[in-house]
């Protein structure tokens, strides 16, 4: 997924914000759902952050095109990690590994069905 840095991303010295890689790599895993016309919030439950590392390789700044990747790294029973790669050109600027567990609407984790397994498989 592509993402231009706007003025609202960057601090006074156009630097992009560092919580701010955190929303372009929401918006990439996102997109991977609304790329198939499919919505992230799922029938019977949906993913939220469980644990977030995240490592900064170099700044992106006002203007910049940036690409951002997903990679599943591990499918588990209730949570799956996501390996996201924010690049700037061929360089890497951001590397996030977030664990995302199922959850119902109720807010208790579940157990991921087989169906959307495969979705995340085919998403990622």
């Amino acid at each position: 997924m592509q993402i231009r840095v706007y003025y609202e991303d960057t601090d006074t010295g156009g630097v992009v914000y560092h919580s701010n890689y955190l929303n372009f790599c929401e918006r990439a895993r996102s997109e991977a759902f609304f790329d198939k016309a499919l919505n992230p919030i799922l029938k019977d439950g949906h993913f939220v952050a469980r644990k977030i590392v995240g490592d900064f390789h170099k700044s992106a700044k006002l203007g910049d095109m940036l690409r951002v990747t997903n990679k599943l790294a591990k499918m588990k029973s209730a949570s799956f990690i996501l390996v996201q790669t924010i690049y700037k050109e061929d360089e890497k600027v951001f590397t996030l590994e977030i664990t995302l567990a199922y959850i119902d609407f109720a807010g208790k984790p579940q157990k991921i069905d087989t169906q959307t397994k495969e979705l995340i498989l085919e998403l990622f």
